[in-house]
């Protein structure tokens, strides 16, 4: 999974009212090298929740994003470099999200999150 897609997700439980950003629990990461397109980097950038990023990119031991940035940092390529890697070639393998008020845990297997809830929790 990448983190472009655990930027976008959230835990939907019935009354959950602050489900994201989900916490990530790392047991194994992978590192895919994906082409770098910086134009698709400067769309997603005003998407994405950057703390949030920053977090679990750190999570990862990856700690070459800086704690803010703005649309200014889209000029640099390396901030943009920095950015792809964080984004799109970090990639949760194994391991779980968590939710930050409820503390359940979605299971992460072969890089697929398991975000299914149980019946009691629709």
């Amino acid at each position: 999974m990448r983190l472009l897609t655990h930027n976008m997700l959230s835990c939907n439980i019935k009354g959950v009212t602050n489900g994201f950003p989900l916490r990530l629990e790392v047991e194994k990461f992978v590192e895919k090298e994906v082409e770098f397109n910086s134009d698709f980097l400067k769309n997603m950038f005003v998407k994405i929740e950057w703390k949030a990023l920053v977090n679990a990119a750190r999570s990862m031991g990856y700690e070459e994003l800086p704690e803010e940035a703005d649309s200014s940092m889209l000029d640099s390529d390396e901030f943009l470099k920095k950015f792809h890697h964080a984004l799109l070639e970090l990639h949760l393998e194994e391991g779980a999200l968590i939710c930050p008020e409820t503390g359940r845990r979605f299971p992460v297997n072969k890089g697929i999150p398991n975000m299914l809830l149980h019946e009691d929790e629709v």
